[in-house]
């Protein structure tokens, strides 16, 4: 089919919740994308953070492959070896508690609020402004952005937005708070680092209160910053950390990942999911997790250092956020007229996150070619 035949299909049968831009890509390998007329194209987006080891990783396709001729679903009612080997390396690589598997980053956050809500029963939920959660009514209310909320009130009672800063949340949480939920890096809304000033101050106010203190971890976590998990560099662990995105290397799947004081909150019933740690998306994430490894996240760093660095340099960036290969560029121009020019012309795949950002999440397998060429092509794109 042709674009246009698929744009007509679209608007006849498909509900306008997206943006497309006007590309159809049918190949991926490693950082490299190709469309239906056999254009090449640099992804520095990997489906939103998602294919974080390039696509078609041979070891995520080996242990795709090999699951799926097996066994693909028999649903949570039986045991299935990968999601138990699975939950156990979730567990002893991060807080050494308990896993509850789902789909999708919003669903692990919707876990992690009933989780919280059933430790500390009706108790209240502390969230951010400039936070991202997610689309669900539970993660849309812990979401304080007008724009995305508005439309569907009324919202699931029980949260509270208040400012990115300690003082802020050391003053909003009290014996009424059930949850301090954040992301330690804002991702979606522009790739802002918490301070870690503000993380003690979040673990220090729930040791005070009784509260839990979740860290949303779906799109920093999973090696992207140059750690396997976000926290592991602020010195504060949180009770419990949501994943999803680059766990299944671009199949769907989440998790809740909890500490040991929160492990045996939820009960046979209080919550399930039917797709939930199914063995085909768990043989996958094993994979995936095969391969951080301690010389993987040395490169993130390094890497990512050197793409930050080259960033700097370009024409219309005032600033450079982020850590590892998680970064935005602070344009004094318009992102998303940069962002077409870049698809379309450069054949880079980056995206704003508002009028004034871009956002690089390229793969954690990046090379340094690969970087200096996308930093050229970004730079002709910046200037017009």
């Amino acid at each position: 089919m042709t674009l246009s035949e698929l744009q007509e299909i679209e608007r006849a049968s498909v509900i306008g919740s997206y943006a497309r831009q006007p590309i159809e890509f049918v190949r991926g390998e490693g950082t490299r994308l190709w469309d239906v007329d056999g254009e090449e194209y640099l992804d520095f987006l990997c489906g939103i953070g998602v294919t974080s080891l390039g696509h078609c990783n041979e070891q995520v396709l080996e242990a795709i492959r090999g699951q799926a001729g097996r066994l693909m679903h028999v649903s949570n009612l039986f045991y299935t070896e990968p999601a138990m080997r699975l939950a156990a390396l979730l567990s002893a690589r991060s807080l050494g508690g308990k896993v509850f598997f789902c789909n999708s980053g919003a669903e692990a956050v919707e876990a992690a609020l009933k989780l919280s809500r059933k430790a500390k029963r009706a108790g209240e939920v502390v969230v951010l402004h400039g936070a991202f959660h997610g689309r669900t009514y539970g993660a849309l209310s812990a979401t304080p952005q007008e724009s995305k909320q508005a439309p569907f009130a009324p919202l699931v009672p029980g949260f509270r937005a208040v400012a990115a800063t300690a003082q802020a949340i050391t003053e909003a949480v009290d014996d009424r708070t059930a949850a301090v939920v954040l992301e330690p890096i804002q991702g979606e809304t522009g790739v802002h680092v918490l301070s870690e000033e503000l993380l003690r101050a979040a673990r220090e106010a729930c040791d005070a209160h009784g509260a839990a203190l979740v860290f949303d971890e779906i799109q920093c976590g999973m090696g992207r910053t140059g750690t396997l998990w976000a926290y592991e560099q602020t010195g504060v662990v949180p009770d419990a950390i949501t994943v999803a995105k680059a766990l299944g290397g671009g199949l769907p799947i989440g998790a809740l990942v909890t500490g040991r004081r929160l492990a045996d909150v939820l009960e046979p019933g209080d919550h399930g999911s039917t797709f939930g740690g199914g063995p085909v998306a768990a043989a996958a994430a094993l994979a995936v997790l095969g391969e951080i490894d301690e010389q993987l996240l040395e490169h993130v760093q390094l890497i990512g250092a050197r793409l930050a660095a080259g960033l700097q340099e370009l024409a219309h960036v005032s600033a450079v956020r982020g850590r590892g290969l998680m970064l935005a560029c602070e344009l004094d121009i318009d992102a998303p007229a940069v962002v077409r020019r870049a698809l379309l012309r450069e054949r880079l795949v980056v995206n704003a996150t508002g009028p004034s950002t871009l956002r690089l999440l390229p793969p954690l397998t990046v090379t340094d070619a690969e970087v200096q060429d996308a930093v050229g092509r970004l730079g002709r794109a910046l200037a017009g």
